[in-house]
């Protein structure tokens, strides 16, 4: 069975518990429990298991009128915000019985226990009911990536000034909520192989992902599941951190990522966006309407011609990416007799606009193709937005970077982009607001690995840091993610010591993703210097790993380390001295999984997936991540100074 089709059926698996329990009961699910059950499918399921309401679950959330009971479904374990708001539901008193579908934790409380707390906070004469779940809850977006969004605030820490090497960083070192994420994150992938019967080797490229490996090789459950597991996999974790430019960047000619990139994200929601969809409706349209009709998304997981449009979205290039979504449309018209006139030559968003409105008047049609045509909106009204014809000018620009750090030192760099930090009065539409700005700057320092030091640096960064700082204080009303990285969530508390801090902070984390590759032999570098004959470029991290794992001629490979657990790992390496002994490759199993620790980009895996299929083409691929990032959505992720505080969505 393909992996997409086996992830596909796990996601569905995480959720027979809450089904066989959602008759005559309101569910009440987290925010990442809802983002899995979003794109595995949907929450017309649990209403068609006969629940009264879905809801989210919040401190204030009010339980249906009727319903015997309450389904609470949590990504994680109860602990945290999760913990205080199925509290504070069960202490509203309306409550006698509850079902709490949860994940355990690596090491923490029984199900008694469990239910004795319910109990205890529902009061006298209730009734408690604890289901420990099997695998846990991915969101699968596309055919092969898979995401754990209840980990979606995961990222690698950065090396501090003169911090420990990364060989003297162990579990015990990180920060308590580190710690915990990693300790959740390694029970849901155990969860997940023993789901699967796999039977796997890890390897890591990086400091955090060297740890999750670890962990993973030396826990108790795991050990005994490979005892007796017979599926071979190899399971490769990268740090995101080691290559925040591919990241930030605007490398992929790829439709999804601009679509995930430009459109507003659905409330509650990292990875999917909202599609307006007014176009398909009578209304006039002006900004008051636009919050009268429910938007629509990219997961469509319950109608498969949606379903194959998104993943050519994922998969191909802008332009036949979109003459596929005009393929769909004409094919969904004609089978539906609609008055299309088909066309050739480019495709238009105003093309496919005239399309759209030939299902406007024709309710069958609509609610037979409603996945397609919302893909269809999202694709017009992504090609329309101003921010998508921005991203030519970043990928210029970003070209034009890397040969710049070629030829000069980082000060004059620094200095030629003095000019363009351009206050809110004084920018145009084409020019750069804050928060690109921070997008173009992670992603020079991610560029150019180690930097010397020295009074020159220093003065360009403080100009620089001036005319950041000035540009956030003129701001008329800061944006969501400027709120987030300052801790002001309007223009009356930001001063500008806030702005001032804040902005130093972000250069000091600069300053330490230059050093996150300085212990790397060989992945040292994420950038082709150019030569006479060629330009310099951006050479990805993921694809360096890929190449090497798809190389048949690399035994060893040096920065991607096998982590072993064992006695008899220890002995092949102590008598590896003195006796020829293969040490683990990441290439030998049919199935490899790479787990990328803090987020991937949509045109990573379309990379690992066209890398696989050209040099292992009898390897099956499956990548793993916490979180599908966007250029803002990671920079957000790394200057959110309380990005792991757990649950604060609840």
């Amino acid at each position: 069975m393909a992996g997409s089709e086996l992830l596909r059926r796990l996601s569905r698996r995480a959720w027979e518990p809450a089904l066989a329990r959602a008759h005559r009961a309101a569910v009440l699910l987290d925010a990442p429990a809802a983002e899995a059950l979003h794109w595995g499918g949907g929450a017309g399921e649990l209403l068609a298991a006969g629940a009264l309401a879905v809801g989210a679950l919040s401190a204030e959330a009010a339980v249906a009128a009727g319903a015997a009971r309450v389904v609470f479904v949590l990504s994680g374990a109860l602990r945290g915000g999760a913990a205080a708001a199925v509290r504070a539901v069960l202490g509203q008193g309306a409550v006698r019985h509850c079902v709490l579908v949860c994940g355990g934790e690596a090491e923490g409380d029984g199900t008694a226990e469990l239910e004795e707390t319910l109990r205890r906070w529902m009061g006298e004469g209730g009734h408690a009911e604890v289901v420990l779940r099997g695998p846990p809850l991915l969101a699968p977006v596309s055919a092969e990536l898979c995401l754990l969004p209840a980990l979606a605030a995961l990222l690698p820490p950065l090396p501090g000034p003169g911090g420990p090497g990364p060989a003297e960083v162990g579990l015990g070192a990180l920060p308590a909520e580190l710690r915990a994420a990693v300790r959740a994150l390694v029970g849901d992938l155990d969860a997940l192989f023993s789901a699967l019967g796999l039977r796997e080797e890890s390897f890591a490229v990086g400091a955090l992902s060297r740890i999750v490996a670890a962990e993973l090789a030396g826990y108790a459950p795991a050990r005994n599941r490979r005892r007796t597991a017979t599926n071979k996999a190899s399971v490769v974790f990268v740090d995101r951190t080691l290559d925040l430019a591919g990241a930030v960047g605007h490398h992929g000619d790829n439709l999804a990522e601009k679509i995930l990139s430009v459109l507003p994200k659905l409330p509650g929601h990292k990875t999917d966006v909202m599609v307006n969809m007014v176009e398909l409706t009578a209304l006039q349209t002006t900004d008051e309407t636009y919050s009268i009709i429910a938007p629509g998304c990219l997961a469509q997981p319950n109608d498969p011609a949606a379903k194959a449009l998104w993943e050519s979205f994922m998969n191909l290039k802008q332009k036949e990416a979109v003459m596929e979504a005009r393929r769909h449309l004409v094919e969904a018209a004609s089978r539906e007799n609609l008055p299309i006139k088909m066309s050739m030559g480019r495709v238009t968003p105003e093309q496919l606009s005239s399309y759209i409105k030939l299902f406007r008047n024709n309710l069958k049609a609509l609610e037979n193709h409603c996945g397609l045509l919302q893909l269809v909106l999202a694709t017009v009204q992504t090609l329309k937005h101003p921010q998508t014809s921005k991203w030519d000018n970043f990928l210029a620009f970003e070209r034009l970077l890397l040969q710049t750090i070629g030829e000069s030192e980082m000060p004059s760099v620094l200095n030629q982009l003095l000019p363009m930090i351009k206050s809110y009065n004084e920018r145009t539409k084409d020019d750069y607001t804050c928060e690109d700005f921070l997008v173009l700057l992670v992603y020079i320092y991610s560029v150019v690995g180690e930097i010397e030091s020295g009074k020159e640096l220093d003065a360009a960064e403080e100009e620089v840091k001036k005319a950041l700082v000035k540009a956030i204080c003129d701001e008329p009303e800061p944006s969501p993610m400027l709120q987030k990285i300052t801790g002001c969530d309007s223009l009356l508390n930001l001063t500008s010591q806030k702005a001032t801090d804040a902005v130093d902070s972000i250069f000091q984390s600069l300053r330490d993703i230059t050093r996150v590759r300085m212990h790397m032999k060989q992945f040292n570098s994420i950038r082709n210097p150019g030569s006479n004959t060629h330009q310099a470029s951006y050479k990805p991290l993921l694809k360096q790993v890929m190449e090497e794992i798809c190389n048949p001629d690399r035994l060893d490979p040096v920065d991607i380390e096998h982590m072993s657990s064992g006695l008899t790992d220890l002995l092949k390496t102590g008598f590896s001295m003195f006796m020829k002994v293969n040490r683990p490759h990441p290439g030998d199993h049919p199935l490899l999984i790479i787990f990328m620790v803090g987020g991937v980009s949509v045109s990573e895996v379309k990379m690992v997936k066209d890398l696989v299929a050209t040099h292992k083409p009898g390897t099956q691929v499956i990548v793993l991540s916490s979180a599908l990032l966007t250029p803002h959505s990671a920079v957000e992720l790394l200057f959110a100074p309380d990005h792991l505080q757990p649950d604060t969505d609840i």
